[in-house]
């Protein structure tokens, strides 16, 4: 079984920057499994929140985690700055999926790569067509190959 090699900086078409914390180090020395889901969630949620989508508090919208995963190539540990690349590689009718390239320092290649699949829903969690303006942001970031990361093991969106 041949592996997908990790994706490049220029496969990203938004980017925010962490640094890891002493904390985020597990036993072994490196960046814990676990700190990964917390980075890519960071991430997307403040790409949300610049791209103007108002994502809390009473009318705000709500987008809940239906899928993740994560893929990893290489070690990150403290004290590396990451560089998270955002994309989206597909829009449903009220589903999105975002991928996430995690990229150490200065490096052209990622180190590590995770997906979230969102689903926008209402307040009794019913999922509800995103609305235009969210869906206008998403092509913003819309990758133009459809994917090419990590399997999605929701299937189609």
């Amino acid at each position: 079984m041949s592996r997908t090699p990790p994706s490049r900086r220029a496969d990203f078409a938004a980017f925010r920057s962490l640094t890891t914390r002493w904390k985020d180090n597990d036993a072994y020395g490196h960046i814990n499994n676990a700190s990964y889901y917390s980075f890519i969630d960071t991430a997307i949620t403040l790409w949300q929140i610049e791209a103007g989508m108002d994502i809390s508090g009473p009318g705000g919208l709500r987008f809940v985690a239906a899928a993740s995963g994560c893929t990893y190539f290489e070690e990150a540990r403290f004290p590396d700055v990451l560089h998270l690349g955002v994309r989206v590689s597909r829009i449903g009718s009220s589903s999105v999926r975002y991928e996430v390239g995690v990229f150490r320092n200065d490096d052209d290649r990622a180190c590590t790569e995770g997906f979230f699949v969102h689903v926008c829903v209402d307040e009794a969690m019913r999922p509800l067509p995103i609305p235009d303006p969210a869906r206008a942001a998403f092509e913003s970031l819309l990758h133009p190959s459809g994917g090419a990361g990590s399997p999605d093991p929701a299937g189609p969106v």
